[in-house]
């Protein structure tokens, strides 16, 4: 589908907002330390994973009826709310560091994520689709994950240097402050869709065949359940998702299983964080897979993610680096897919379904593969991890929907 010229400076500023949005969200520099913050303030290990279980929970709660918010009332709106929360969270953690003020942090933080997912990939979709450009979703909805990672490899960067300058204190207050940054920069964001009863007039009710917040949410419930097309996409983002984004958290023990020191390890993570960059720009390319081609990419980032830790050798994270560009290749295209898929109104609300099953099935992950770590180390537990990529791409290629 063509864009007119007319629209394609709208286009143009939806993408430069959106990449501002993008980076500004994760440029949070308490992402590096912030598990040393908790330490140093005297919690113990298991206290602190507390903490994450609480964090997921909120996501896992309201991922939803967020979504349902999102389709019923503004997007942008709760993308704009969606930082704002973060920053007040990061700023209880700096201010009264504590095992309440933590878990308070966690639920806002957790809160605010839930806000934004759904609530973006929606808003990006209707209005390319809006602007006769809804085939360009890929390759922004793909350079947007690039600016999240290089917001996160900002904040690796610049952590250090203003902890030197103030401590905790300072990177909390430079952490506020990029969030506050990110809701201005959400606050421009356009959005032309008119949220349920928003063209009621001044003092009259809405009408009542506009969709509320419990419609919008029985709505995208509805649509799930009628189209299997949709439902198989909904799975499909879950089953693809949560695995390497589970493997990702634990990247930091697997560079130290190498035996390289401390200070080596950020610059090891630093090649899955470009092989996630890669990833992202590489998904206007990837929407020419076809469905057998989706399932190769599926088997070769797991052979990769298995044959690099299994190497126990720094040069191993060369092999992780290609497999966490193909994930981060193959979400990318999983949530492209979705969008593809729904038909109705509730999109947010569909699209906040797939998250909501990415969560749960993530934090499954996680008590999985601590029985695993445990019981093999970590590169046995990484090999073995991946082995479900081969059932999702054999389902792939069997499947006849």
């Amino acid at each position: 589908m063509l864009v007119t010229p007319a629209r394609v400076p709208a286009t143009r500023r939806l993408a430069a907002t959106l990449y501002g949005y993008a980076f500004l969200t994760d440029l949070v520099l308490l992402y590096p330390l912030y598990v040393l913050l908790f330490a140093d303030t005297g919690l113990s290990v298991g206290q602190i994973s507390s903490l994450f279980v609480l964090w997921s929970a909120a996501g896992i709660l309201l991922e939803v009826p967020s979504g349902a918010w999102a389709d019923a009332l503004s997007r942008r709106l709760l993308l704009c709310l969606a930082p704002l929360l973060a920053a007040a969270g990061f700023a209880l953690w700096v201010l009264l560091p504590s095992y309440p003020a933590f878990a308070a942090g966690f639920l806002l933080w957790g809160a605010g994520g839930a806000l934004r997912s759904g609530a973006l990939e929606a808003l990006v979709f209707t209005e390319l689709d809006r602007l006769g450009a809804a085939d360009r979703y890929a390759r922004l909805i793909g350079r947007t994950r690039t600016a999240e990672v290089l917001g996160a490899v900002g904040s690796g960067v610049l952590a250090g240097p203003v902890y030197a300058l103030g401590g905790y204190l300072a990177v909390g207050a430079a952490s506020v402050l990029t969030c506050l940054l990110a809701a201005v920069v959400g606050s421009r964001l356009p959005e032309h869709r008119s949220p349920a009863g928003a063209d009621a007039a001044p003092g009259e009710r809405p009408d009542d065949d506009e969709p509320g917040w419990w419609d919008s949410l029985r709505g995208g419930l509805a649509e799930m359940r009628a189209d299997r097309a949709v439902r198989v996409a909904v799975l499909l983002v879950a089953a693809v998702a949560a695995v390497w984004g589970g493997l990702d958290e634990y990247t930091g023990l697997l560079a130290r299983d190498t035996g390289v020191t401390e200070a080596t390890v950020p610059l090891l993570l630093l090649l899955l964080w470009g092989g996630m960059t890669v990833g992202g720009l590489l998904a206007p390319w990837g929407e020419r897979l076809s469905h057998r081609g989706y399932a190769g990419l599926l088997v070769v980032a797991a052979a990769a993610m298995a044959g690099g830790a299994l190497l126990r050798h720094p040069a191993g994270f060369l092999l992780l680096a290609l497999a966490f560009a193909a994930f981060q290749l193959a979400t990318v295209l999983a949530d492209v897919r979705l969008q593809a898929r729904i038909t109705g109104e509730a999109r947010a609300t569909v699209t906040s379904l797939a998250g909501m099953a990415t969560d749960l099935t993530t934090v499954a992950f996680y008590g999985g593969y601590g029985l695993l770590a445990g019981a093999l180390g970590n590169p046995a537990a990484f090999a073995v991890a991946v082995l479900p990529y081969l059932l999702v791409a054999l389902w792939l290629l069997t499947d006849r929907g």
